[in-house]
Parts: C-alpha cells; structure tokens; sequence
C-alpha cells in the first residue's frame, strides 16, 4: 500500500517529530471495520455521480464522430480540412482555462461550480444540432471548449480531496473507466438515434444527448458534495476523522487552506509539474486521437457506418474492464511507475503494428491493444501526479496545467487522420507512437528523480531548522520555522518529512 513514511526517515529530526504532529486533535477514534463503512460512504456519494458526469462530457465531446458517419460533412456543406479544423478549435479554450477553473473550484463549491459547468455545456451540446454551415459548427466547438474546461481536471482534484494516496488509483479508475463505457455507449446510441423512424440523424445525436446532460446538471446542484469538512452526508466524528487520516497521509491541507498567491507560484516552480506535464501529453495526445477516430478507422477497414459503430462498443468495453482493473492493481502494489512503463510499452506495441498492418483483423486486433494502454494509463498517471502535490491550491494548480496541457495536443492529433491516408493512416498512427515514446520517457524521468528526491531527504539534506529542536542535518536554507506544523503548512511536499510515491 502506498503511504507517506513519515516516521521511517530516522536520518531527519524534524520527520521523527512531525509524525506526531496532526492539524486535527479528536478523539474520534474509529475501529477498521467502521472505517470501511465511512470510506463505503464517501465512495457511494461522491463517486458514482462524477462517472456519470463524466460519462457524459466524454459523450458529449466525442459524437462529432458519430455524427459524421451519418452525413454531417455532406448536410452542412464542409470538407475534411473544415471538419479537422472545427475538432480543434475545441482544444484551445479547453486546455487554456482548467489551471484557472480549478483554482476556482477550490474557491467556490464544487456543487457549485461543476454543476454550472455542466448546464452550460448541455445548452451549448444541444445547440449543435441546429447547425446549418460551418460557421456554425466552429462557433458551438469553441463554446463547448469554454463550458467543458475545467470538469476533468476539477473532478481530479476533487476526488484527491477525499481520498489517502493509497485509495487514490481505484477511485480514479472507476471514475475514469465511464469514458470508455461513453465510447460503446455512443456507438450503440449513434446507431440508435440514426435509426429512429421519423426522428433519425446526426442532428438528433447532439440534441438527445445535450437535453440529457441539461437534465443531470441541474441535479447535480443538489447531489453533489463539497469537501469532507462540510459533507452532510458523514456525522460530525466521521468528518474529523476523515480529514485526520487524510493529513496522516501527509494531505495536511485536508482541513481547509486559505488562498495564497504563493501556492501557485509553488506549482509553477516545481519541477515535478513540468515532467507531469509530457506525461499527461503522452497520453492526452492518443487519447483524443483514438476516441474521435475510431469509428472512421474502423468504417475504412471496410465496415459501414452503423458497422463501425457497434465493433466500436466491444472495444471501449474491454478498455473500461482493464481500466478497472489496473486501477486497483495500482492501489494494492503501490506502485504506479512500472505500470505506467508496462502500459506506454504496450501502447509502443500497439501503433508499431497498426503502422506495418495490411489486415484489417490485424489492424482491428491492434485497436483493442491500444485500448489496453491508452486508457488504464490515464488514471494511473492521475494518481502518481496527484498524490505527490501537497498543497491543496498548488495541487489544484498543478493538476490544472498538466491536464491542461496534455488537452491542447488534442488539438494537434485531431488533424493527424487525413482522407487522404484512408484506409491504413500511416501517419497519424506514427504521430501517435512519437507521443506515446515521449510520455514513457517522461515517466522514467519523474520516477529516478522521485527516487533520488527520497533518498536525498533520508539523508537529512533536505531539513528544516525547527526552533527548539536539536537536528545536526538542519540547514538554514532549507527554512527556519517555528514548529514542524509551520514547516509542514508553508512548505508542503517540499517538506522534508514528505515522501514522495514511486
């Protein structure tokens, strides 16, 4: 299981002392087994509905796919420059605005604002399936670019609020794993609504779909909760504890964290955002491409439109169950680093032999491998990132610039299937490839310097000078504070006594 050893660096003064430390003093003691029922508690509260909002948004955002197999190109008079350029403009808003939203969700309340977020976005969803020309369909693009941004990276950071680094993985997983039930639930609903009688079309696909995710947002006012210190649903005893042994996890911030301008300057001085950003490009980048093209990669292997669709489904449904399942894994051994290497090589794997293919059952075969990587891999990356931020509002910030920058190359791999590469694209599947080598190479460089990182404080280099304690690996320029509680707050995972997760 993956804690924080505070009280193992034995070379570190300040650790030995701050594993006594706790921001909260109750007595709210709690036996294991009622521990599980809280933690059955929160995960039947927060969890299920943030799947399913993100089960739409990732619907949502994906059906332009679908609905070009049943003529929108044709109906509004567009090619297929004009139809990758509307895929992109998508990713600008999007990816530029999630540092600031998450900033203001920790500001404001998440029932609050990822409510907000999603009504709007339903509006703008809905508004696709009035389209006349490609004005029109740039313009609701960029709209759904500004009202989706944030929802990931602000659910991300949500779930980090709630659960030790160790539960992390799991609950991300099984979040996360809606996306891919999204991409077979839009196969069979594109296929369904196409088919209608009287109703069938690409323009009932984003109507349908809009007016739904209007319906869930306006509930999710009333159903979602704010953070453990304010959760109706847990008893006064049940909220202290879980922000004690959230702190006791080293996520000192658990019980509330003023705003302070120096938080995000902490995060945009931190190494570890800048490699957290080339991970999440070396996945954000197949991510999109894999989920917009895969119906058109799949009709171009010789299959129709309502065809691709439904083969579509059993892909995304063998993803959701890896997605799950690696999720969990990732929790019980601890250790995120080599699953990320396993999964980017078997990603590498993957593009190789849909590059060198000339069988669309090959190729077809090779879709499930790169399904296999591709999407267990995100929440794995999420964990590892997350867990190693201390900091609620730098926590906050760093998840916001990675994932934001991992959705602006969506923006680069939204243009990289030409009609001109049907049926094998070549190019874009080696576009892909280059992402995925860039993401394991970041993957290796975070994990050595987390490791070397560790060792160095085991070492006591990395001590602070704490007023009234003897420490002769204290330095003043790693801070003097007045307690180790100081320290703690001010310097978070740049305390010594933090250990970072491999």
């Amino acid at each position: 299981m993956v804690v924080a050893e505070s009280s193992s660096a034995d070379s570190s003064g300040n650790t030995m002392q701050g594993s006594k430390a706790s921001t909260v003093s109750s007595g709210a003691d709690i036996s294991i087994a009622h521990e599980r029922a809280i933690l059955r508690k929160i995960d039947l509260h927060v969890i299920p509905w943030l799947a399913l909002l993100y089960l739409l948004n990732f619907l949502d955002r994906g059906s332009i796919g679908n609905a070009k197999l049943y003529g929108l190109e044709e109906d509004i008079g567009i090619d297929d420059r004009q139809y990758l350029n509307a895929l992109t403009v998508f990713f600008f808003p999007y990816a530029l605005l999630e540092p600031a939203s998450n900033v203001i969700l920790r500001r404001l309340k998440p029932s609050i604002w990822l409510s907000s977020m999603m009504l709007a976005w339903g509006v703008v969803m809905t508004c696709h399936g009035l389209i006349k020309d490609y004005g029109g369909l740039v313009t609701v693009r960029v709209l759904l670019g500004v009202t989706e941004a944030g929802l990931y990276p602000g659910i991300v950071f949500y779930i980090s609020s709630w659960y030790k680094r160790s539960e992390m993985g799991s609950r991300v997983a099984f979040f996360f794993s809606s996306a891919t039930v999204a991409g077979a639930f839009s196969g069979l609903l594109a296929a369904a609504i196409a088919n209608m009688d009287g109703v069938g079309g690409w323009e009932w696909i984003f109507i349908l779909e809009g007016l739904a995710t209007v319906v869930v947002g306006v509930m999710s006012f009333w159903i979602i909760q704010d953070f453990p210190d304010t959760a109706k649903f847990l008893t006064e005893q049940e909220r202290v504890y879980v922000i004690r042994r959230l702190q006791d996890d080293m996520k000192l911030s658990a019980g509330g964290e003023a705003f302070k301008k120096g938080y995000i300057w902490q995060s945009l001085k931190d190494w570890k955002t800048w490699i957290a950003m080339g991970i999440y490009m070396g996945f954000d980048g197949p991510l999109y491409a894999f989920s917009l093209f895969t119906p058109s990669i799949i009709s171009q292997l010789g299959f129709r439109a309502t065809q691709a669709n439904l083969l579509s489904v059993p892909v995304y449904a063998w993803g959701c169950i890896l997605t799950c399942v690696i999720g969990v894994l990732g929790d019980r051994i601890g250790s995120r680093s080599y699953i990320n290497f396993t999964l980017f090589a078997v990603g590498l794997i993957a593009y190789a032999i849909l590059i060198a293919s000339k069988s669309p059952a090959l190729s077809y075969f090779a879709v499930y491998l790169a399904v296999s990587a591709i999407y267990p891999i995100i929440p794995n990356s999420v964990a590892w990132v997350a867990s190693n931020v201390e900091g609620a509002y730098k926590r906050s910030v760093t998840l916001g610039m990675a994932i934001g920058f991992g959705n602006i190359n969506g923006a680069v791999t939204a243009n990289i299937y030409r009609a001109q590469d049907i049926p094998w694209y070549r190019l874009g599947h080696g576009i892909v490839l280059a992402y995925i080598g860039f993401g394991l190479t970041c993957s290796l460089l975070y994990a050595v310097l987390l490791k070397q990182e560790n060792a160095r404080r085991d070492r006591g280099e990395r001590d602070e000078i704490i007023e009234g304690i003897d420490n002769d690996h204290a330095h003043e320029r790693n801070g003097i504070f007045k307690s180790i509680e100081e320290a703690k707050t001010v310097k978070g995972d740049d305390w010594s006594g933090f250990r970072y997760t491999l």
